[in-house]
């Protein structure tokens, strides 16, 4: 697959020997890779697809393998899809530009997954020309498409915020719903936010995107600080005690967010965007066990 992708060609075949983990009931009605709790009629034979990583091999047929050299296995009427939408927070304090990469590369990698597995993704941002869901298919055909679409988001440049408006852009019929935010809005705004989401998932989680400067700011001096989001300024003289406040405030934040998420059964997870691409998934989604 070749493009001018935001993930390098190496990675979009690492991150294809991976898949959503979920314990929610599935509700897509179409096949999948996902092996539906009912049984009966259901189980009777359906077609084939071509086998990847993690398959049973068990269900090989080795005299499609005899004809044509390439491994398929076969498919059951009781296999449903696995609906995954992914919302990615576009505002404005996402907008830092190795921040704003990282969070396209982990929503790039989510949705290959899905793909890859034959399940169905939706994706959706937010925008001020208010559009809807940007993307909605199924199937390894779709992937270029999809990380086209990842790819061409040059900016994070909507002046609202995620959680008024994130709801208008949500489907209603998804197995797991991820977000992928820095979580900086106020708590009793996330608080409303999470409690209406249940609605639309029932496997929720929130992807937090920070990096080690918003964390441990290195700044010193005379500064004017400008919101990003209100472009309202201020005049502030750094100094240790000015840092250290900053910190035990985005801490307290940060332990409220993880609280008021938890109340609402929404899994959060923060990466660091110092920590890498490979560490994120590989270590932090799997550990998780958001991925598998």
């Amino acid at each position: 697959m070749r493009g001018n992708f935001i993930l390098p060609e190496d990675w979009i075949a690492k991150v294809s020997r991976l898949s959503i983990a979920t314990t929610s009931k599935l509700r897509g009605q179409h096949k999948g890779s996902h092996r539906s709790a009912r049984f009966g009629a259901s189980l009777d034979f359906s077609d084939f697809r071509e086998y990847t990583p993690g398959d049973d091999v068990r269900q090989v047929d080795w005299n499609v393998y005899a004809r044509t050299e390439k491994y398929f296995i076969k498919r059951f009427l009781d296999e449903q899809e696995m609906r995954v939408h992914i919302l990615l927070d576009s505002s404005k304090s996402m907008g830092e530009e190795k921040k704003w990469l990282f969070a396209r590369q982990i929503v790039a990698s989510l949705g290959l997954m899905v793909l890859n597995r034959d399940d169905r993704l939706s994706f959706s941002y937010l925008q001020e020309d208010d559009k809807k869901t940007m993307f909605r298919r199924k199937g390894t055909t779709s992937r270029k498409g999809f990380l086209q679409v990842i790819s061409e988001i040059e900016q994070a440049t909507f002046h609202g915020q995620i959680t008024a408006e994130g709801l208008k852009v949500l489907p209603k019929d998804c197995t797991v719903l991820f977000i992928v935010s820095d979580g900086l809005e106020p708590i009793q705004h996330w608080e409303q936010f999470f409690k209406r989401l249940p609605r639309f998932a029932g496997d929720i989680r929130c992807i937090q995107v920070v990096t080690q400067e918003e964390m441990h700011p290195s700044y010193s001096g005379e500064l004017r600080l400008i919101d990003v989001e209100t472009n309202k300024n201020t005049n502030v003289s750094m100094s240790t005690k000015v840092i250290d406040d900053y910190v035990k405030i985005r801490e307290l934040h940060q332990k409220q967010f993880v609280k008021v998420a938890g109340r609402f059964g929404v899994q959060t997870i923060q990466l660091v965007v110092e920590d890498g691409l490979q560490n994120a998934i590989f270590q932090n989604l799997l550990r998780a066990r958001m991925v598998q």
